[in-house]
């Protein structure tokens, strides 16, 4: 926590200047190829978010919670980073930014009727299922949550947009998690590797029930590269997967 913590807050500026275009002030992108939930709808169709509690985890600058804000829901933004949120006070929004762990979410019990991650908390833990609980805690029974994370098969190829990036290089089965390390070996940056399976049994875990889980396909309207997702990548294997929970 501690690394990506320091991570987020030092790159937190050049993020919002490479991806701000894309990802808009008040948009709701559920990835790189970017999924709308205007027409995806994986939170429950616009006209019914009207006055719903929505907890937004691993916020960044906000602009899904601004995206529901304007939707007539009352969203929280919640994020490690505080130099992420400070992005969110600079976009502005009329909605509560909280800087918080994922794993120990400041709220009390069924707090939420929804709650939703675009690529926020859960690829950074070691611990998915307690994220999940606190998640599953603070949402009222009946309530959803909907995170979308990189796609497990991804971690088999290498990061790398270009036809260098089509050929396997690693074991889809290794869960070695993707470490970053300063001069001295400490880490600065850690992504964990789940499988399908893995992914599945964390959300069964947690207390939810998987409704859904969306591989978006590449759009022929995106032609923008970010990291190792682009066109070339998009249309033959998925980057995103996107899990749809319910809390019985």
């Amino acid at each position: 926590m501690r690394a990506n913590r320091g991570w987020w807050d030092r790159n937190a500026d050049e993020y919002q200047t490479e991806h701000g275009t894309f990802l808009g002030d008040d948009r709701f992108v559920w990835g790189p190829e970017g999924l709308d939930e205007v027409e995806a709808e994986l939170l429950g169709p616009a006209e019914e978010l009207k006055g719903k509690t929505v907890l937004e985890i691993g916020a960044g600058a906000a602009q899904c919670a601004r995206w529901l804000a304007g939707q007539g829901a009352r969203p929280v933004a919640l994020d490690l980073s505080h130099r992420q949120l400070q992005h969110a006070l600079r976009i502005g929004g009329d909605f509560p930014l909280v800087c918080a762990d994922a794993g120990a979410l400041p709220f009390a019990d069924g707090s939420f009727d929804l709650a939703c991650s675009a690529y926020g908390a859960l690829p950074f833990v070691a611990e998915p299922v307690r994220v999940l609980k606190e998640v599953r805690r603070v949402l009222r029974p009946g309530g959803r949550f909907v995170f979308s994370v990189t796609h497990p098969i991804r971690w088999a190829f290498p990061d790398e947009p270009g036809p260098e990036g089509l050929t396997v290089a690693a074991s889809y089965f290794d869960r070695t998690p993707y470490v970053e390390q300063d001069e001295d070996g400490r880490a600065v940056y850690v992504e964990h590797h789940r499988t399908v399976g893995d992914r599945v049994r964390d959300v069964v875990a947690g207390g939810f029930r998987l409704v859904d889980l969306v591989e978006p396909e590449w759009p022929a309207w995106n032609t923008q590269e970010w990291g190792g997702w682009s066109p070339l990548r998009g249309n033959l294997i998925p980057g995103t997967a996107v899990f749809v929970c319910e809390r019985d």
